[in-house]
């Protein structure tokens, strides 16, 4: 039986991290009877409040609550810094650590090197957010790696979230992801940020084809730029990625360069 699918119970989620994503995730928890404890940088205690979901400005008391899982839904450029400040003998049992980062190899490097022997850890990557999760999660790609898991029940229970909501469920190593992601994540918001470098904007005689690159262009730049160099430097693969791209137009330069001077040669001959 499939561990997203399998035996789950409610669950004490506790979330270091409450921006826009962890936000998001979260009222989808809460819908399913979940309950929520945060703590961030930033005072959502109002906001939090708001939500049913009990906020904590000081971390020592985020961590005596009892969660069974702490959710990292922190920037990938932080997550070092921050899983490196939590005082770990404030928990009260084992507990399940999950990272909901757009690269894997380097939370799971980080949390292995810095946790408690004695605490789970679940890699993941929802591939959605805010903006493409806003109508249901049916049919979007959650990616996780079950990389040190002991409470079977609690990981279930977990991946269960995603699973009900009807997502793609994909089991991957963090380095077959970092693979893949660097070829497609990367690689669009790059062009997306090339593109905005460019200032394309729309004309009055656009082609369906630009209008799809201005939309390209608008959706990768509202996302942080902290988000894309993340993507950048904690992706091993992503520096290759970015020297294939300009290779690709190196050459594509090249092609367009030799038509030319066939033409001009040809045209040449006939004078």
């Amino acid at each position: 039986m499939s561990s997203s699918t399998s035996s789950s119970r409610p669950l004490k989620i506790g979330i270091i991290g409450f921006g826009p994503f962890g936000r998001f995730l979260s009222k989808t928890m809460i819908k399913q009877g979940h309950t929520i404890t945060a703590t961030s940088r930033s005072d959502h205690s109002q906001l939090c409040s708001h939500l049913g979901i009990s906020f904590y400005r000081e971390i020592d008391g985020f961590l005596e609550a009892e969660n069974d899982v702490v959710m990292l839904s922190t920037s990938i450029l932080s997550l070092s810094e921050v899983v490196k400040s939590i005082p770990f003998r404030r928990l009260k049992r084992p507990t399940l650590f999950v990272d909901v980062l757009s690269v894997k190899e380097h939370p799971k490097q980080v949390l292995l090197q810095v946790l408690p022997a004695d605490s789970d850890i679940l890699c993941t990557h929802p591939m959605f957010g805010p903006e493409s999760g806003r109508d249901g999660w049916k049919d979007l790609t959650f990616v996780y790696d079950r990389v040190r898991i002991r409470d079977e029940v609690v990981c279930s229970s977990f991946l269960h979230i995603f699973g009900s909501e009807g997502c793609k469920m994909l089991e991957m190593s963090c380095e077959e992801h970092d693979k893949l992601a660097a070829r497609s994540q990367f690689l669009t918001h790059t062009i997306g940020r090339t593109l905005s470098e460019m200032a394309i904007e729309s004309t009055s005689i656009d082609t369906k084809n630009f209008q799809m690159l201005v939309k390209l262009k608008e959706s990768t730049t509202r996302d942080s730029f902290d988000l894309f160099s993340g993507l950048f430097i904690h992706n091993r693969f992503a520096k290759q990625e970015l020297k294939n791209l300009e290779v690709a137009l190196e050459k594509v330069k090249q092609k367009l360069q030799d038509r030319m001077n066939e033409e001009l040669d040809l045209s040449g001959s006939h004078l």
